[in-house]
C-alpha cells in the first residue's frame, strides 16, 4: 500500500513538474510573440522617422516665426486680413488649399507672434483651419465614389464630419471669443523653461541664421511651411500599421454604441496620430466595410476635434508666446464645453438633426451641389468682408 502511495506521489509530482514546465514554456512563448510584435510595431527605423519629424517640426516653427514678419504686406494688404471675419475665411480657404489644418493653425500662431494679426484674428484663423481640415474626409469619400463605391455611404462620413465640426466649432467660436475678451485664462500659462529654450536655441538658431543670411524673410516662411507639412507626413509614416480583422473588431463592436466611449476613442486616436485628418479618414473604409454606422461616429468626431490641437499647443510652447498658448487653450476648452453639453443634455436630438441633414444632402445631386457651393462660397465671402 505504501509503495502504491509512493508511486502515486511520484506520478503527481512528475505531472505537476511537466505541467509547470509546459505552462512556463507556453508563457515564455507568448511573451516572446508579444515582444516580437511590439518590436515590429516600433522598429528602429520608425523611431528615426519620428525623431526626424520632430526635428523638422521645431525647425519649421522657428523658420515661420522668423519669416512671418516678411508677409505682413501680403496678409494685410493683398488678402486684406484685417478683422476676425477675414482671418476666419483665410484660415478656412488656406486649409482647403494645402488639404490640412495643423500647418495653418501653426501659421496663425506665427502671424500672431510677428504682429501680423491680433489675438482675435489668430483665434478665428485657427477655427477656420479646423473647418477647412474636415474637407479632406469628404474628399476621400469622393475618391471612394470614383472607385465605384456606394455614393451615400462613401460621402456620408465626410458630410457628417463637416457638419459636426461646423456646428460645434461655430458655437465654440462664440464661447471662445467671450473667454478671450474676459481674459479668464490669460494667467494660466505653460512655461517652456530655460532649459528647453537653451537647447532649441543652441540647435536651431545657427540653422535659422544661415537661412536668414541668404534668403529673404518671406522665403523662410515658405520653407518653414513646406517643412512642417513634411514633418506631419513623416510622423504619419512612423505610426504603427494596424490591421483590423472582423473577429478582432467584433470583440469591441458593442462599444461603438456608447457615446462617451466613442468620444474618448476619437480623442485618443487623434492624440496619438496628432492628425484629425487621419483619425477621421479611417471612418470611411470602416463604414464601407460595415464596421461602424453613421450615428455611432458623432461622439468620435467630437473627441477628435479636441485633441487635434495637441500639435498646435506644442507650437505655441515653442514660440514662447503667452498669448499664443492662451489662444490654443481657449480653443480646446470651448470645444470641450460644447461637446460635453451636447453629450449630456441633448445628444439624441443633436444626433437626429445631424443625420437628417446628411440624409437630405445625399438624397439628391442638386442638394449635394448646393452644399458644396456653400462651403466654398462662405469662406470667400468672409475674406472679402
Amino acid at each position: 500500500m505504501k509503495n502504491n502511495d509512493l508511486l502515486d506521489a511520484n506520478l503527481v509530482e512528475a505531472v505537476s513538474t511537466e505541467t509547470t514546465s509546459y505552462l512556463s514554456t507556453s508563457t515564455a512563448n507568448k511573451l516572446t510573440r508579444v515582444t516580437h510584435t511590439v518590436w515590429n510595431r516600433v522598429r528602429p527605423d520608425k523611431i528615426s522617422i519620428f525623431l526626424a519629424s520632430l526635428f523638422l517640426f521645431i525647425l519649421a516653427i522657428m523658420l515661420m516665426k522668423e519669416g512671418a514678419r516678411g508677409l505682413t504686406f501680403l496678409v494685410r494688404d493683398t488678402f486684406a486680413v484685417t478683422n476676425p471675419f477675414n482671418s476666419l475665411g483665410f484660415g478656412w480657404l488656406f486649409a482647403y488649399v494645402i488639404m490640412s489644418g495643423s500647418p495653418v493653425a501653426a501659421v496663425a500662431l506665427t502671424f500672431l507672434d510677428a504682429g501680423v494679426i491680433d489675438k482675435l484674428g489668430a483665434f478665428t484663423m485657427i477655427t477656420g483651419s479646423r473647418l477647412g481640415a474636415s474637407f479632406i474626409v469628404l474628399f476621400i469619400g469622393f475618391i471612394y465614389v470614383l472607385r465605384g463605391r456606394n455614393r451615400v455611404s462613401s460621402l456620408s462620413m465626410g458630410l457628417l464630419s463637416l457638419t459636426v465640426t461646423g456646428t460645434t466649432y461655430l458655437v465654440g467660436l462664440l464661447i471662445g471669443l467671450g473667454l478671450l475678451q474676459i481674459g479668464i485664462f490669460d494667467s494660466l500659462q505653460f512655461r517652456s523653461g530655460a532649459a528647453l529654450n537653451s537647447v532649441t536655441d543652441m540647435i536651431f538658431d545657427p540653422i535659422v541664421a544661415t537661412f536668414t543670411t541668404y534668403l529673404p524673410l518671406w522665403a523662410l516662411f515658405v520653407i518653414g511651411l513646406g517643412l512642417i507639412m513634411l514633418s506631419f507626413n513623416l510622423f504619419d509614416r512612423c505610426l504603427p500599421q494596424m490591421t483590423i480583422k472582423e473577429s478582432q473588431f467584433g470583440r469591441v463592436s458593442r462599444l461603438v454604441y456608447r457615446p462617451w466611449v466613442m468620444f474618448l476613442m476619437g480623442a485618443g486616436v487623434t492624440f496619438i496620430s496628432m492628425s484629425v485628418s487621419i483619425s477621421l479618414s479611417i471612418l470611411i473604409p470602416l463604414s464601407n466595410r460595415g464596421f461602424v454606422r453613421r450615428e455611432n461616429v458623432i461622439p468620435y468626431i467630437m473627441g477628435a476635434n479636441i485633441t487635434t490641437f495637441v500639435d498646435t499647443l506644442l507650437a505655441s510652447v515653442l514660440l514662447n508666446n503667452p498669448s499664443a498658448f492662451t489662444i490654443v487653450l481657449v480653443e480646446m476648452i470651448s470645444i470641450t464645453l460644447v461637446s460635453i453639453v451636447i453629450l449630456t443634455a441633448g445628444y439624441h436630438r443633436y444626433e437626429r438633426a445631424m443625420l437628417d441633414f446628411v440624409a437630405w444632402v445625399t438624397a439628391r445631386k442638386q442638394n449635394l451641389a448646393l452644399f458644396m457651393t456653400i462651403i466654398f462660397v462662405v469662406p470667400i465671402i468672409l475674406v472679402l468682408v
